[in-house]
């Protein structure tokens, strides 16, 4: 019996502090507008191979759906499990910077803040991204599965 209550509190607690997608998309494009977060990198690709590598990245990372939104320069996604605590949403804006290059801006929330264990990071999301980069460069067409 004492086992069942702890396991009930446990997942109160979880869910307590579970936020939705929608509330997560509101924050992360809410936080790109004021221009205090975010990880920002400019690389040697124009707008729209920056837009293929970035739509890759989400697919390489087993995502969800990709929301875009192609005339608001941002796309959006989530990873883990919708109906429990676990998981995280991101945001990538895509913006010209100089001649054919692009400025990208990610933003990352975990829908509970001491979930740790999530793959959609920052640092994640740009280490696979200087990889589609490579491979565009090389000549090759992105994969739409890499290891």
């Amino acid at each position: 019996m004492r086992q069942l209550i702890l396991a009930i509190l446990a997942t109160v607690f979880l869910v307590s502090g579970c936020v939705s997608l929608h509330d997560l998309s509101t924050e992360i494009t809410k936080a790109k507008e004021t221009g205090k977060e975010g990880v920002v990198k400019v690389y040697p690709v124009d707008i729209n191979q920056a837009w293929e590598i970035s739509r890759a990245v989400f697919r390489w990372e087993k995502t969800d759906e990709i929301e875009e939104h192609r005339n608001e320069n941002y796309m959006i996604t989530s990873t883990g499990l919708k109906m429990v605590a676990f998981g995280s949403a991101m945001g990538v804006w895509i913006e010209p910077a100089d001649f054919n290059q692009a400025r990208i801006t990610v933003i990352s929330r975990r829908r509970v803040l001491s979930d740790t264990f999530t793959r959609l990071t920052e640092s994640k999301f740009y280490e696979r991204f200087d990889q589609g980069v490579i491979i565009l460069k090389s000549g090759k067409k992105l994969p739409d599965f890499l290891h």
